[in-house]
């Protein structure tokens, strides 16, 4: 015999759990543009049934079923779509930053255009040429040093700006380890509330949903590996732990140098932190050498020039260990020699200043140091007066006088741009360019930084290929369709009135039942 009451237990339970599914698919449809939202459904399950209540056991085949429950409400997600997606984003984010780093130092460069550094070395060999065409004009003197002039002062600039870009990506490592402590002290608090939920055997879903979030806001900037523990995710860089359940670690600047130093990128090898010290510590370090090294050796880099029969030197001056004096300075046939860059060729020659005198360095170091791009200045003595300018390399008569129009020395500088030059920095060693033209040894740094950030950009484009085709396979999976939610709207709802359509059924006939039998005969 069935209980009078138990068709209507049956449908209760039908109504409760169809009002828990509508609740979910409306929590899904309100959080469909949040972002890491990840879909929740619920999980039905046919209650207990019971055997048909009587006196002895019943011969019905079957029992009796006693409706629905639903045993819980889950996000979907996928575990190993989460890693890929971990893994490439650390990709992405240290191409991303190399990439915007390259495309910093081509604006510092600025090249090819009219007022890059190539352009001011063509314009002071120019000048060169054009002050060899009448070397005793004082416009041509004056049109040399501004050259020179604007020419150093775009070394500066340049050396200036590579410095302060290496400042700012050293700030900015600051900034993100700051960042990742955030997000560290944050997974830590969001691993004691999800532990804490689900020890009342309730699952954390949105709770899940943020931590995952941050975890991969966190992939962006460093290498990470991610494992689930009964305390929640435990997070490291490499061989570092950044955080164990409830406890995270305090990251900072020179910590993060330190384990990128580790060799071979050591336990730091990806993200947008490897990117800024790969940046700092790797190309805005390197151009900076080959920025030092470029005007270094304009200013002292070795190279062979034929000095004309009739040339006389400067008393007392050696070149290639011979010592030229009043016996042998007057050359009697050609000569080549190795010079040492513009300073010493300049010192070579004469002004048209009365008495003779001999050129001074052209190039000095502000600081009195090694000539470098930042300390490359022309020399105070010339910016003075240009008429400190040599460029003559003849004298004549008793006393001795410069030779009037003589432009030995100024045809021959202006011949320095096709003049094959040894590159040195100023620390002395020898660059992997070893030997060619002032305009040479340029185009090959410009040349490599346009390989260097147009293979940044390839993997940049590669990358975000990658992260969003493994996006697309995860929000497949995790992601909210309105349209699939909506069809469930439907499903649920119709379930949910079929299921009040019996309660009301059931509600008359136990109205019939209680008020309309057995009063019959009364």
């Amino acid at each position: 015999m069935r209980s009078t009451f138990h068709s209507l237990e049956t449908v209760k339970r039908a109504l409760f759990t169809q009002q828990a599914a509508l609740s979910t698919t409306g929590q899904n449809i309100a959080n469909a543009n949040t972002a890491g939202y990840s879909r929740q459904i619920v999980n039905m399950q046919a209650t207990r049934p019971i055997e048909a209540p009587g006196m002895t056991h019943s011969t019905i085949p079957g029992q009796l079923g006693t409706g629905v429950e639903f045993t819980s409400i889950t996000r979907v997600r996928e575990q190993f779509l989460d890693t890929q997606y971990r893994n490439q984003n650390m990709d992405t984010g240290n191409w991303t930053f190399q990439a915007s780093a390259l495309d910093k130092l081509e604006a510092i460069f600025n090249e090819p255009s009219d007022t890059g550094l190539r352009s001011l070395m063509d314009k002071f060999w120019t000048s060169w040429s054009d002050l060899s065409k009448d070397p005793e004009n004082v416009t041509g003197r004056k049109i040399v040093r501004e050259n020179a002039l604007a020419l150093a002062d775009t070394f500066n600039l340049t050396s200036k700006q590579l410095s302060d870009m290496k400042s700012d990506l050293t700030a900015n490592i600051g900034t993100k380890a700051n960042q990742i402590n955030t997000y560290l002290s944050n997974i830590a608090d969001l691993n004691q509330q999800i532990t804490r939920i689900s020890a009342y055997g309730d699952n954390a879903n949105d709770l899940m949903d943020q931590r995952d979030l941050l975890t991969d806001k966190l992939s962006q900037l460093v290498n990470i590996t991610v494992t689930d523990s009964p305390q929640g995710y435990n997070i490291s860089m490499g061989g570092v732990e950044l955080l164990n359940g409830f406890n995270a670690a305090t990251v900072d600047a020179a910590g993060l140098e330190a384990a990128f130093a580790g060799g071979n990128g050591g336990d730091l090898r990806s993200g947008e932190v490897y990117g800024m010290l790969v940046a700092r510590d790797t190309y805005v370090t390197q151009y900076q050498q080959q920025l030092d090294t470029l005007a270094n050796s304009l200013a002292n880099g070795e190279f062979t020039v034929t000095l004309p029969a009739g040339t006389v030197l400067p008393n007392g001056i050696t070149l290639d260990g011979v010592t030229y004096n009043d016996t042998n300075r007057k050359l009697a046939s050609d000569l080549t020699v190795k010079i040492h860059g513009v300073n010493e060729l300049h010192k070579l020659g004469y002004t048209m200043k009365d008495p003779v005198t001999t050129g001074v360095d052209f190039f000095t170091s502000k600081d009195g140091g090694p000539i470098t791009a930042a300390s490359l200045t022309l020399n105070k003595i010339i910016q003075d007066s240009p008429d400190a300018i040599a460029t003559s390399m003849r004298t004549d008569g008793t006393p001795e006088k410069v030779v009037p129009g003589n432009n030995t020395l100024a045809l021959i500088m202006s011949n320095l741009k096709d003049t094959k030059f040894t590159f040195v920095s100023p620390d002395g060693s020898t660059p992997v360019v070893g030997r060619g033209t002032i305009d040479d040894f340029y185009q090959s740094v410009i040349g490599q930084l346009g390989v260097q950030s147009e293979n940044a950009q390839r993997q940049v484009e590669n990358q975000n290929s990658l992260l969003a085709n493994i996006d697309n396979q995860r929000q497949s999976v995790s992601g909210v369709s309105l349209d699939e939610e909506m069809s469930n709207l439907i499903k649920f709802q119709h379930a949910y009135s079929a299921a009040a359509r019996a309660m009301t059924a059931y509600d008359e006939i136990l109205d019939k039942v209680i008020n309309g039998m057995g009063i019959v005969g009364r």
